[in-house]
C-alpha cells in the first residue's frame, strides 16, 4: 500500500515527538510489531521487535536529553521515506561511549525508513555524524 508523503511526514514528525519527550512507549507505537532498528554503528547492531528496540531507546534516552530535530530534506517513495535531519540538545550521560558532562550537541542524522501496510514504520535505518560527535564530546 502506498503512502503519500504527508502521511510518512505525519508519522515520522510524531515519532520525532515521542523521542523529543523521551517516551519510549509512544515511539515503540509508531514501529510495526516486527520493526527492523538499525542504527548504523551502534554495538549491538541491527535489531527486530519492539523489546529490543525498547533497550535501544532506554539507553539513548538516559545518554542524550532535551533533543529536538530539524529536518532538513525529505525525499519519498511509495512505502519509504529518507530524512535528512538535524539533532540538537544536551548530552548528560554516554552518548556513543563518550562523556556527555551535560553539554550543548548538535549533529546530523540521516533516516531510512520503510512503512509497513498500517502505515507504522516497519524499517528504521539511521547513520548518526559520529565524527562530528566525537569532536564536540573530546575532552578539551
Amino acid at each position: 500500500m502506498a503512502l503519500t508523503p504527508a502521511e510518512m511526514d505525519a508519522k515520522l514528525d510524531e515519532h520525532f515527538r515521542f523521542e523529543a519527550s523521551d517516551d519510549v512507549e509512544g515511539v515503540l507505537a509508531t514501529l510495526s510489531d516486527e520493526v527492523e532498528h538499525d542504527v548504523v554503528g551502534w554495538p549491538g547492531g541491527p535489531v527486530r521487535g519492539h523489546a529490543a528496540v525498547r533497550s535501544f531507546y532506554q539507553a539513548l534516552f538516559a545518554d542524550l536529553a532535551n533533543g529536538r530535530v530539524e529536518s532538513r530534506r525529505r525525499l519519498y517513495g511509495d512505502t519509504f521515506m529518507v530524512d535528512d535531519s538535524v539533532w540538537r540538545g544536551t548530552a548528560p550521560g554516554r552518548p556513543f561511549g563518550i562523556d556527555g558532562h551535560g553539554r550543548p550537541i548538535e549533529f546530523r542524522l540521516l533516516h531510512v525508513l520503510e512503512f509497513s501496510d498500517s502505515g507504522r514504520i516497519a524499517r528504521e535505518n539511521v547513520w548518526i555524524d559520529l565524527a562530528s560527535i566525537q569532536r564536540q564530546l573530546a575532552p578539551a
